[in-house]
């Protein structure tokens, strides 16, 4: 079995309770084993959910060994299998979900990618190699260039793709049956301060930041029933972050330590658990102080704010046009 998640550290404080507890929650992303969807899944299901959807595309060892494990425990859990990017897959995904949770749909829906890019340097060339011909550089150089954009697209197209189609799914059920729903995507810290060598990550992760107010707009009067918000997070200790743990050249601007996956799985059950109210339309970022001795994990609010300024040399010579 590949589960090795520490469950006793996934058993938050009772004051949280109203975070989970009684919801239908499902969380995408969340099969891989010590992942974050796994750490927010575990959070969801060991602190009262009524029902647990796993979401796997392709680490169903994993995310079936959670499954079960989670059963083992007492709780309402099941596996979800699907491409998030493919909306006949999607769509065909819709009836499972429904009828595991007991015929109606989920009360939270967490939009989490374990997906991440191995690092390439966007917009500069390869360095030449000694003894190499032109021919066999060229060579190189164009499959560096189709790996490192295959990477990025992956990315772009699980974050932006998926979740805005997970989002018109469930938003579009939700206002169907007039069910609440509450829509939690997770983005990253560096969608606002973009780190090097991942650039599809920092794209996909800025425009993860535009979708709760996108829907807004689409829903109108049914607005009222989707609840939804975004959540930066930091460095956390995954198997995608794993080889960076102890390079503080990596990560260490932001942050003293790496966080655990429990870490980050208690900080956002503290926010969901406050009144959905004061979570719509909005960016929280989780920030990491302190020492590595003495860590100290708080949220910020971050507003992304839109300026616009008219520029003289254009307003004094405008183009005119007539019909």
């Amino acid at each position: 079995m590949s589960f090795t998640a520490p469950v006793d550290k996934f058993r938050f404080p009772s004051e949280y309770s109203n975070a989970f507890q009684g919801k239908r929650v499902l969380v995408t992303g969340s099969g891989r084993d010590g992942g974050i969807g796994q750490a927010l899944t575990l959070a969801a299901a060991l602190n009262g959910a009524h029902s647990v959807g796993v979401h796997f595309h392709r680490s169903y060892r994993d995310g079936f060994d959670l499954v079960e494990s989670l059963r083992g425990m007492g709780v309402n859990a099941f596996a979800l299998q699907a491409d998030v990017t493919n909306p006949s897959d999607l769509w065909a995904s819709r009836g499972h979900v429904v009828e595991h949770m007991g015929g109606q749909g989920p009360d939270v829906i967490v939009c989490n990618s374990g997906l991440s890019e191995g690092g390439y340097r966007f917009g500069r060339a390869l360095p030449e190699q000694e003894g190499e011909s032109q021919a066999e550089r060229r060579a190189r150089v164009r499959q560096s260039f189709l790996d490192s954009l295959h990477e990025s697209q992956l990315v772009v197209d699980t974050k932006v793709d998926g979740f805005l189609a997970m989002t018109h799914l469930w938003a579009g059920e939700a206002v169907y049956r007039k069910q609440p729903l509450d829509l939690i995507y997770i983005s990253s810290r560096q969608a606002i301060e973009p780190g090097v060598a991942v650039p599809g990550y920092v794209i996909a992760n800025w425009a993860v930041l535009q979708l709760p107010q996108v829907l807004r707009v689409n829903l109108g009067r049914s607005a009222e029933l989707i609840n939804s918000c975004c959540l930066m997070l930091p460095f956390v200790r995954t198997g995608m972050t794993q080889a960076y743990a102890d390079n503080p050249k990596v990560f260490g601007r932001w942050q003293p330590r790496m966080l655990e996956p429990f870490e980050a799985a208690h900080a956002v059950t503290q926010l969901l658990s406050r009144d959905a109210s004061e979570r719509d339309l909005r960016n929280f970022e989780l920030v990491v102080g302190g020492s590595a001795e003495e860590t100290q994990i708080t949220w910020n609010e971050v507003s992304l704010s839109v300026n616009e300024s008219e520029l003289d040399w254009s307003a004094n010579a405008p183009i005119m046009g007539s019909l």
